[in-house]
């Protein structure tokens, strides 16, 4: 068999490219099967463009070299293709650790090249055998339409209908019956009983035997939110003084419908007073209906437990899943909850009324800024609202980030001096050159963070969050490089949890200093706040 007669020569060197580029680093530590992965679809994506170049440089029918020359090219190129990938393989473990050391973890002695290189080869032949079986699908269906209609015709409409039976079989088939199967997991993780975690002794608790909420129509998340923050005599023993926080959580199976779940939600609170206490907040869970504790437990310590939250579950599903299943569903469930909330707050009077606030972490900040419109607030706004790590697609943060003061990082920036909006991460922030409002916006995001960072634009520009200075947290070796940056920093979206204080994972101390600069709640000098952080510490520990 010749040379080149299996593979395109000029794909596999387009896509040896791509594969030794995706060995440099991006924004999260990668494991060697992840890295696998990610250069296996670089190599594939490669090699697809490659085989572009090669087939429009045949259309236009430019001359290709023959005979011996060509086999001297093939070899060449063969030559120089195992030898970027030794290269790059062998500076890959110092790349990786540059990211490593950039988030304060320690080396590793290598990173399995051999692993690496093998994942990459699978995924690439499956790319490759799933475009060729779409290949022969669309000749096979064009050659049934030619005898009646135009060939260039017959090829579109072969082109169409492949992808049509393609699209098909991947949505309805293979997608639905993985969903299924997810589904299914986690509804029964959601309806699991810990034994741990019985419904509260008070029956005037949330849960307890005179709640709206029945402790079984929690879910799993709220059962634990419910059971596991602090207690008055804890907040006594770091701040001297002290009340038990209130919480008040919906679950999913509560009501049949995000505005039954959102009236039940609303009615519970009243009952356990929850808008007599100085400072009410209004959280959006994540996809699993999590609610960070590290979140909770500091504004409850900060504030003394005056304080009461609420929140609604709507999906028991891991994030990603939700936002691509459930999308509609968690802004409905969102606006529902604040509506509720909101509008039983701006009836109380002015002068007496609680404080309120708004949270969402990740997609729970997604779901939160889409709660309400500023418009409908404008007259009586609440007080402000902390969104941690919002995904790239929150419209707000898109669009403050995008109009950021000239010379402000994308990363951290400056938006109309700070009067309304402000950013902070694991280091500080939270600066204006104005006088923060009454009505404040406040984003705690890590310049690490690839939920916030990853943008399909990466696909062929460079993100602005890239340009010098950088980041903390962010490796200097980091390069942008057409299409394998945006492969890599989708995998970094799932290439695991980095520590606390970088990528997705947000520390209790981080999220103290966004309470402080957002809620201001007085009488915290600097030894009482490092004995809440140990405190948080141990939270977080358990």
């Amino acid at each position: 068999m010749r040379p080149g007669a299996l593979f395109s020569i000029p794909g596999l060197l387009v896509g040896t490219l791509f594969f030794a580029l995706s060995l440099t680093p991006s924004l999260i530590p990668r494991d060697a099967l992840m890295q696998g992965i990610v250069s296996g679809l670089s190599f594939a994506a490669g090699y697809g463009f490659g085989s572009l170049l090669a087939w429009l440089w045949r259309f236009l029918g430019l001359p290709l070299p023959a005979g011996r020359t060509r086999t001297v090219l093939v070899w060449c190129c063969a030559a120089v293709c195992a030898a970027l990938v030794v290269v790059f393989l062998w500076q890959a473990t110092g790349w990786q650790n540059s990211v490593r050391e950039a988030m304060g973890l320690g080396a590793v002695a290598g990173v399995r090249p051999f692993t690496i290189a093998l994942v990459a080869i699978v995924v690439f032949m499956v790319v490759l055998g799933v475009a060729r079986g779409f290949r022969r699908t669309m000749r096979f269906l064009s050659r049934r339409l030619e005898h009646r209609i135009p060939p260039r015709v017959s090829m579109v409409l072969g082109l169409v209908a492949a992808f049509a039976l393609f699209w098909a079989l991947v949505s309805d088939v293979l997608l639905m019956a993985g969903l299924r199967a997810v589904d299914s997991v986690y509804r029964q993780l959601d309806a699991r009983m810990e034994p741990d975690l019985p419904a509260p002794a008070d029956p005037d608790k949330p849960g307890g035997a005179r709640s709206l909420v029945r402790w079984q129509d929690m879910g799993h998340q709220g059962r634990r939110y419910l059971a596991l923050g602090p207690t008055a005599d804890d907040i006594r023993e770091v701040a001297g003084e002290g009340m038990d926080p209130i919480r008040v959580y919906v679950g999913l199976n509560a009501a049949d419908t995000p505005e039954e779940r959102a009236q039940l939600a609303l009615e519970e609170f009243k009952r356990v007073g929850g808008f007599d206490r100085s400072v009410v907040l209004l959280i959006t869970p994540t996809g699993t209906g999590w609610v960070d504790p590290g979140a909770i437990n500091s504004v409850e310590y900060l504030h003394r437990g005056d304080i009461a939250s609420v929140a609604t579950q709507y999906s028991y599903l891991p994030s990603p899943i939700a936002l691509m299943t459930e999308d509609a569903y968690g802004r409905e469930t969102a606006e529902a909850l604040f509506r509720a909330v909101y509008g039983y707050w701006r009836k109380l009077p002015r002068d007496s009324r609680p404080e309120l606030y708004l949270f969402g972490l990740s997609l729970g900040a997604l779901n939160s800024d889409r709660s309400f419109d500023f418009y409908d607030i404008i007259d009586d706004p609440f007080h402000g609202a902390l969104w941690t790590g919002p995904p790239f697609r929150s419209d707000t943060w898109r669009a403050v980030t995008a109009g950021r003061d000239p010379g402000s990082p994308a990363w951290l920036p400056m938006f109309r001096g700070g009067a309304v909006v402000r950013f902070g991460n694991h280091h500080g922030g939270y600066r204006g050159k104005k006088p923060w409002g009454n009505f404040r916006i406040a984003y705690l995001q890590h310049a690490s963070d690839p939920i916030v960072f990853f943008t399909p634009d990466a696909l062929l520009r460079k993100p602005a969050w890239m340009e010098r200075p950088r980041g903390p947290g962010v490796s200097s070796e980091l390069q942008w490089y057409p299409v394998v940056t945006m492969f890599q920093l989708a995998a970094d979206m799932h290439a695991g949890v980095a520590p606390m204080g970088y990528g997705h994972s947000y520390a209790p101390s981080d999220y103290i200093l966004a309470w402080l600069a957002l809620t201001e709640p007085g009488g915290w000098g600097k030894s009482g706040l490092e004995r809440l952080k140990k405190r948080l510490q141990g939270y977080n520990e358990r």
